[in-house]
């Protein structure tokens, strides 16, 4: 399946092409009857507005206001945090990642603030952080759907603990910005009440986006703004994703609508009940972590679900390839590589020549990955190992936005097929509840 920045390859996951390891073209078809259903509710909901999520993409009017909030928070900033969790942070990393950040290249530009996207709560990370840095010029946003979500208010009141026992106090205000959701029936949540009596400038969390779906939102696009990116492109690239659908495509030719379709069919049919997600980019490993908890925490539910593994090549042939190969067959493998043929550092000839490495003599090290990537997929193939294909030729922000509405809209096809409520978390909700309860009786 072709998009205009992507594209999906299906064949090798059919027991045509790859024998017993494959499913039938029977099974698939009974799926893709489904989505049809789902596809029809996509649209539905979008006419009648019930999903703000699908209206997101093709939205503007909301770009001014997170662009002024920051280009405030880096005005004369050293260091810039971005406090959050799971939705409200995943998303922005995978944004981020594509100017490098999280990857050993990241280097900050001259005059530029380092940006901190700190979403895991650890004692030590926290103290080491707000140890190497100056107060004085430091700004921190802070994101938080519920405005109640305890990690990023823990981040955030610790931060203005450190700042106030470095003297200023007085000077709050210029250093705090938050994300959530606007008061219901005159009533703010906790985190707005904490911003509105300290004067901190707040943006308005959609209350219709739940949080990891939330990427195309300002959640995920103000600090896309902070890292140099291009937020209208990022939302023309999923608006090209979704179009199809509203245009009213058939399930077979709709991308996302194949991959809930082909997930379903392998599970009951060949109990693949684990998914493996292969890049073939730094760039992407966010966006796979990413994806994990969407995938994870909307649909492992009832008993159902799937599991999604993550995988970096080519690091991961190094230490999953074994046993993908060798061990159980009960995964789908979903491999995404890029045009890096040609890229890179290349090897000078003269001083390869005369080694045991002469074959990699004038080859970049794009040539090498390119070789690796291809590899890997038809070793897997051959093996007889169902495998969906990615292929991304250019990773840019419109390349990103139209895979981050791929899988927002494959997650809801799929949970709408399997008869759940795609966006609620109520085990989640379970242990926030016993953690409030250990802190407050002190177990904590």
């Amino acid at each position: 399946m072709t998009s205009p920045h992507y594209q999906q390859s299906i064949d090798t996951c059919f027991d045509a092409k790859i024998g017993a390891g494959g499913i039938s073209a029977a099974a698939f078809d009974a799926r893709l009857a489904g989505a049809e259903e789902a596809l029809v509710w996509l649209r539905e909901a979008y006419d009648t507005g019930s999903l703000p999520l699908l209206r997101v993409p093709e939205r503007r009017d909301d770009i001014p206001a997170l662009k002024d909030v920051a280009d405030g928070l880096m005005k004369d900033t050293s260091d810039l945090f971005l406090f959050g969790i799971g939705g409200s942070s995943l998303g922005a990393q995978a944004l981020a990642q594509l100017t490098g950040w999280g990857t050993p290249a990241h280097t900050v530009p001259e005059g530029s603030p380092r940006i901190h996207l700190v979403d895991n709560l650890d004692a030590g990370t926290m103290d080491a952080l707000l140890a190497n840095c100056d107060l004085r010029t430091t700004r921190f946003l802070v994101v938080s759907k519920s405005g109640g979500t305890v990690e990023p208010a823990m981040q955030m009141l610790a931060a203005m603990s450190a700042i106030e026992k470095a003297g200023g106090g007085k000077y709050m205000k210029h250093h705090f910005a938050v994300l959530t959701e606007p008061a219901k029936d005159g009533r703010p949540n906790a985190l707005r009440a904490l911003a509105e009596a300290n004067g901190f400038p707040a943006l308005e969390h959609d209350p219709g986006v739940g949080g990891r779906f939330a990427v195309l939102t300002n959640v995920g696009l103000t600090p896309a703004y902070l890292f140099g990116l291009d937020v209208e492109a990022i939302r023309e690239g999923a608006s090209s994703v979704l179009k199809p659908i509203l245009d009213g495509a058939a399930a077979g030719d709709v991308a996302p609508a194949q991959g809930a379709a082909l997930s379903l069919a392998f599970a009951e049919e060949k109990r693949a009940n684990m998914s493996v997600f292969l890049a073939y980019a730094d760039r992407m490993e966010r966006f796979l972590a990413w994806h994990v908890q969407l995938w994870a925490e909307s649909l492992g539910k009832q008993g159902k679900g799937t599991t999604p593994i993550r995988a970096l090549g080519p690091v991961d042939q190094h230490s999953q390839l074994q046993l993908w190969l060798g061990g159980p067959k009960d995964k789908l493998f979903n491999v995404f590589t890029t045009d890096t043929r040609g890229a890179g550092p290349a090897i000078a000839p003269e001083i390869a020549k005369g080694t045991a490495f002469e074959a990699l003599s004038g080859h970049t090290v794009g040539d090498l990955v390119d070789a690796e990537q291809r590899a890997t997929f038809d070793t897997l193939v051959n093996n007889g190992l169902p495998v969906r294909g990615f292929h991304v030729p250019v990773l840019d922000e419109r390349a990103l936005g139209a895979l981050l509405m791929h899988f927002m809209l494959e997650t809801m096809i799929a949970g709408h097929m399997m008869g759940i409520d795609t966006f609620d978390q109520p085990a989640v909700e379970e242990g926030k509840i016993l953690a409030r309860n250990y802190l407050a009786d002190g177990k904590g």
